[in-house]
C-alpha cells in the first residue's frame, strides 16, 4: 500500500457496499476456518477503507471478541485484547506481520513460496502502519 495506493480510489456506493460485504465474509469465514462462530458485529468500533482494507470487531461463539482484518492484504485476527481500538489493532497487525516475515526469512532454507509470502507481508505491513499514521482517517474513531 503505497502513497499512491492509500489514496481514496472512486468507488460508487454500490461498489463499496458490495467490496464491504465481500470483507465481512471473508472475516466470518477466516473466524468460522478457526473453529470460531461469528455472534455478533460490534459496528461502532469497525473501520472500513476501501478499497484498501477493513476491520472487524467480531463477538464469537466462545465468549470472547476478535479483531479480524480483510481486503487487499492477507486476512488475520487476533483476540480483542490486543488492542483497544481499530486504529490501534492495524498497528498491532503491521508489528506482527513484520516478525512473522523475519521468521520465516530466518528459517533455512527459504522456499521461493515461503520468500514471497514473507515479502507481501511485509509489504503489507509498511502499508498498514501508514494507514495507521495518516490522523486525518482516525478523526471521529469513537
Amino acid at each position: 500500500m503505497t502513497e499512491k495506493s492509500t489514496q481514496q480510489v472512486q468507488m460508487t456506493e454500490e461498489q463499496v457496499n458490495a467490496w464491504q460485504r465481500e470483507c465481512l465474509d471473508n472475516a466470518q469465514k477466516y473466524i468460522a476456518d478457526k473453529g470460531i462462530l461469528p455472534v455478533s458485529i460490534i459496528e461502532k468500533e469497525c473501520r472500513v477503507l476501501p478499497p484498501l482494507c477493513a476491520v472487524w470487531k467480531i463477538k464469537g461463539n466462545d465468549g470472547n471478541t476478535y479483531w479480524v482484518i480483510t481486503g487487499r492484504l492477507p486476512t488475520d485476527a487476533v483476540q480483542a485484547g490486543a488492542a483497544d481500538t481499530a486504529r490501534d489493532v492495524m498497528r498491532h497487525f503491521s508489528l506482527q506481520w513484520q516478525l512473522k516475515a523475519n521468521s520465516i526469512m530466518e528459517n533455512k532454507p527459504v522456499d521461493k513460496t515461503q520468500a514471497d509470502f514473507a515479502n507481501l507481508l511485509v509489504h503489507r505491513a509498511h502499508g498498514l502502519y501508514e494507514l495507521f499514521e495518516k490522523d486525518e482517517l482516525w478523526a471521529n474513531e469513537a
